[in-house]
């Protein structure tokens, strides 16, 4: 992960690296979209043999892999050069069984990222909680994971008090 940090400047090689990236790679997560402006992704969970569960649903540790990161991901694109982003916790609710191939499509509006600057611009930390629903093909949700992120002004560009 430290490699993939000077890459993103670009929505597309971020994409390609994170694709590559083992823990991704192997656990049958491709990240479908990247948008150029780090402010949409969509994801897939294949359906492999090796994500399924003992019933052939998508195994639970699968659908919430599928979810990690992807907030930090498009934060850390949007403005990690002058703030630090990281996922600080998590939880999921699952609703149903996965049957195949499941998804999630994230967005950021600008009403989140100025709910960002504004509670971090005194240079406290911020721990906002964002929702990503997993989907089938159908449309159908299977899970939802809230994540909870960690954002602060890193020391050069916080204000002198």
């Amino acid at each position: 992960m430290l490699q993939i940090r000077r890459h993103f400047r670009s929505a597309a090689t971020t994409r390609r690296i994170l694709n590559l990236w083992p823990p991704l790679l192997f656990s049958g997560i491709h990240i479908i979209e990247l948008s150029s402006d780090f402010r949409r992704i969509k994801s897939r969970l294949k359906d492999w043999s090796g994500t399924r569960n003992l019933h052939g649903a998508q195994f639970g540790g699968s659908l919430f892999a599928l979810t990690d990161a992807v907030y930090a991901v498009m934060f850390n694109g949007l403005i990690g050069t002058k703030y630090f982003v990281w996922d600080k916790a998590a939880h999921i609710d699952f609703i149903k069984p996965g049957r195949g191939e499941v998804y999630i499509d994230c967005t950021i509006t600008d009403e989140m990222l100025a709910d960002v600057y504004e509670h971090t611009r005194t240079g406290e930390k911020y721990l906002p909680e964002y929702e990503v629903r997993i989907f089938d093909k159908h449309g159908e949700t299977i899970a939802i994971a809230k994540r909870t992120l960690y954002i602060r002004l890193k020391p050069a560009f916080r204000p002198q008090k």
